[in-house]
C-alpha cells in the first residue's frame, strides 16, 4: 500500500465519520414555559400547547419524553413531534388519557385565537377531530379534566370571556356524547384548581381563583387580590352524582391557584406542589404539602435532596414513584432544569432528585385516575446509538472494501 493510498484511505474513513456525525438531528429545545398539557400515555410524556417565557403562545410544539428507560434531568431527549402536530397554538386546554379508547388522548378547550379550532380532539398515533352528539357546550379553559370509568370530567374552570363557571361538564368517550352533572352544593365558580380522583370513584377539587384582577410578584406571591382557600375541599362522588364538602386540620397551606396535585402511591394522600399564594403578616409558607385522606389533615413532609425553586402554571404527573413535574412559571430555565423529580415512594421521607429510575416500589396501588405506568424493559436510546454504531461500522467496512476493490 502506497503512502498516498494509506492517506487516502484515511481521509475516507474521516469523511465517512463526519457524515455519519452530521446527520443526527440536534436535540430538541422546547420554547414552553407554562399553561401546557402533559399527558402520560403509552409510556411516553407528552407536552403540548401553552406559552413561552415571554408570554407568547407557542407556535405548533408537540413532543414527548420518554419514560420507559432512565434518565436524568440534567439531559433530557425530547422527541419531536410537532410535523404532525395539526392542532392551532392555544393555552390552558385539559388534557386526559383514556383507557376505554385504547389508550387515546382527549384534549378539550383551551385559549385560542383561531376560530377554527375544535372544542375537543384525540391522538392516538395522530390527531383527529371526534364527532360528539350531544349540545356542544362553551369552550372553557384554566381546568382540569378528570378520567373515569368512560368519562371525562370536567368541572368550572373559565369562559373565553374571563367568566367563572362551576358547572360539571362529563364527556361520554364510549358513546361520544356531552352531559351534565349536578351542580347542588358545588364549590364556588373558580378555574386554576387543583383536582385528583380517589380510588373511591370520588373526586377532591380544591383551591384555586376566582379574581381577575388578581396580580402576582416573581415570587408567586399574589399581591393584589385572592386565591382560594384550602381549611375545605369539596367532593364529587360520580356513583350518585353528588356534592360534598370536608373541613380540613393541621398545617393547611394559604390560600392559592394554578399549583398541582397528585395521588400518593398508597392512595391515602394528596400531595399538592408550587402554585401562585397569598402570603399573610407571619405566615410562612412551604411549597409541599400532603393532605391526609383518612383524616383530612394538612402536613409538610420530610423533604431531602436539592430543593427547587417553587412554579405555578406546571403540570404534575405520577410515574413509576415519582411525582414528574414539567415546565412551570417561576424559575430560571437557564439554571434549573424544565422536568423536577420527587421520589415519594416513601412517606416518611420525599426525596428531590434528578436521575429517574425504572423501580417500581412495592406499596404502589391501582388507581382510576393514577398517572402511573408499568414501565417497560424497552430500550429505545440503546436502539438508536446501535443503529448509529452499525451504520459506521458498515460504511468503513464499505469503504475498506472499494479501496482493496
Amino acid at each position: 500500500m502506497s503512502k498516498f493510498s494509506l492517506v487516502y484511505f484515511l481521509l475516507w474513513i474521516l469523511f465517512q465519520i463526519l457524515v455519519e456525525v452530521n446527520c443526527q438531528s440536534p436535540p430538541f429545545k422546547p420554547s414552553v414555559s407554562y399553561f401546557h398539557t402533559a399527558t402520560l400515555l403509552d409510556n411516553k410524556l407528552y407536552i403540548l400547547g401553552g406559552r413561552d417565557s415571554s408570554d407568547n403562545l407557542v407556535e405548533k410544539e408537540f413532543f414527548f419524553l420518554d419514560v420507559s428507560i432512565p434518565f436524568n434531568t440534567q439531559s433530557l431527549l425530547w422527541q419531536d413531534l410537532s410535523s404532525i402536530n395539526t392542532l392551532p397554538p392555544h393555552n390552558a386546554a385539559a388534557s386526559v388519557k383514556d383507557n376505554t379508547k385504547n389508550d387515546t388522548l382527549f384534549l378539550y378547550g383551551g385559549v385560542t385565537s383561531d376560530q377554527t379550532m375544535a372544542l375537543v380532539y384525540t391522538f392516538n398515533s395522530s390527531w383527529s377531530i371526534p364527532n360528539i352528539a350531544g349540545v356542544n357546550p362553551i369552550r372553557k379553559n384554566s381546568l382540569t379534566g378528570i378520567d373515569h370509568d368512560g368519562k371525562i370530567y370536567l368541572w368550572g374552570g373559565a369562559s373565553y370571556d374571563g367568566t367563572f363557571k362551576n358547572d360539571m361538564l362529563i364527556l361520554d368517550t364510549i358513546n361520544l356524547s356531552w352531559g351534565t352533572g349536578s351542580s347542588v352544593n358545588a364549590p364556588t365558580p373558580r378555574d386554576l384548581y387543583g383536582a385528583t380522583l380517589l380510588p373511591n370513584n370520588n373526586i377532591v377539587y380544591l383551591g384555586g381563583i376566582n379574581d381577575v384582577t388578581a396580580t402576582f410578584s416573581q415570587d408567586l406571591i399574589i399581591d393584589k387580590g385572592n386565591a382560594l382557600t384550602l381549611n375545605e375541599v369539596y367532593i364529587y362522588n360520580t356513583i350518585n352524582d353528588s356534592w360534598s364538602t370536608q373541613i380540613t386540620s393541621g398545617n393547611i397551606p394559604s390560600n392559592r391557584a394554578g399549583f398541582s396535585t397528585v395521588l400518593g402511591l398508597d392512595g391515602n394522600r394528596m400531595i399538592i406542589y408550587g402554585g401562585i399564594f397569598n402570603n399573610p403578616p407571619g405566615y410562612i409558607d412551604a411549597t409541599l404539602y400532603v393532605l391526609d385522606l383518612t383524616n383530612f389533615n394538612w402536613y409538610v413532609p420530610k423533604i431531602t435532596g436539592n430543593i427547587p425553586k417553587t412554579r405555578a402554571y406546571h403540570k404534575a404527573n405520577v410515574i413509576g414513584k415519582y411525582m414528574v413535574i414539567s415546565f412551570g412559571k417561576g424559575y430560571d430555565k437557564s439554571v434549573e432544569s424544565d422536568v423536577l423529580l420527587l421520589d415519594i415512594s416513601n412517606n416518611e421521607e420525599y426525596i428531590w432528585t434528578t436521575t429517574f429510575e425504572l423501580s417500581v416500589p412495592n406499596n404502589t396501588i391501582s388507581k382510576p385516575n393514577s398517572s402511573s405506568s408499568q414501565l417497560s424493559n424497552n430500550n429505545s436510546t440503546l436502539t438508536r446509538i446501535i443503529a448509529i454504531v452499525g451504520s459506521l461500522f458498515g460504511s468503513i467496512l464499505l469503504s475498506f472494501g472499494s479501496f482493496l476493490l
